[in-house]
């Protein structure tokens, strides 16, 4: 009969103690704070203030459900948003003169040697994301050999909509943007877990360049006065 106040007070003691707590989140820690960032499917995102992460800027936009991780479903999203701000027609297909426009209004940064300095109308325009003053991501006297859009992306894309042209037809279909968005996002998913976190994206860089994208040196013909006499010496 003196076991049950036992069990009874050991029930009550268990039911007072705290529930356990989930183990905190590691912090993420940016390398891209106050840079420029071109996102996967080539949006610029430009700093608004010193301390602005823009890879999270964009990460938090394609996240529609805010839940910390971006699915394939919401990549192709994003994706389909950014097209429609480009298809400025509104015919399906973004073509040459769009292209030329994304290139020279809404991303210059990605056909020129930019130094990064962000302001409210420089490259904004519909599809870029406009900032206060600002500098952004500066590559002065830095060169990793990547181009282009490449420089400020997780991707070796220097121009990443035309890259989406896989008919080569000079123009980019709304398929052929969800079909590169796919791509992108198994290129991204290095852990092969089907969603992206923003921890494994800030600390991914694009790959090395390929090596048919540098000029070779000239080959210089030998100076036949400085080569010795099949003969030999003259006597």
């Amino acid at each position: 009969m003196l076991l049950a106040p036992l069990f009874l007070s050991l029930a009550a003691a268990i039911g007072q103690a705290p529930a356990a707590t989930p183990a905190p989140q590691p912090p993420v820690t940016s390398h891209r704070l106050n840079r420029i960032f071109i996102s996967p499917m080539g949006e610029p995102f430009r700093p608004n203030g010193r301390n602005d992460d823009t890879l999270a800027d964009w990460f938090h936009q394609a996240d529609l459900d805010h839940d910390g991780q971006l699915t394939l479903e919401e990549m192709q999203k994003d994706a389909e948003r950014f097209f429609a701000l480009l298809d400025v027609n509104h015919d399906g297909e973004i073509d040459p003169d769009e292209i030329t426009r994304y290139e020279t209004v809404v991303a210059p940064e990605i056909s020129t040697a930019h130094l990064g300095f962000a302001s409210v109308g420089e490259g904004g325009g519909d599809g870029g994301h406009q900032r206060r003053h600002g500098r952004g991501w500066s590559d002065e006297g830095y060169d990793d050999g990547h181009q282009g859009g490449a420089r400020y992306g997780l991707l070796d894309l220097p121009e990443p909509v035309v890259s989406a042209d896989t008919d080569f037809n000079r123009g980019v279909s709304l398929a052929e943007f969800r079909q590169a968005a796919t791509q992108r996002f198994v290129a991204l998913d290095v852990d092969h877990q089907g969603r992206l976190s923003l921890v494994v994206l800030e600390t991914l860089k694009p790959p090395p360049p390929a090596q048919g994208n540098k000029p070779e040196r000239p080959r210089e013909d030998p100076d036949e006065s400085a080569l010795p006499d099949e003969n030999g010496p003259g006597l």
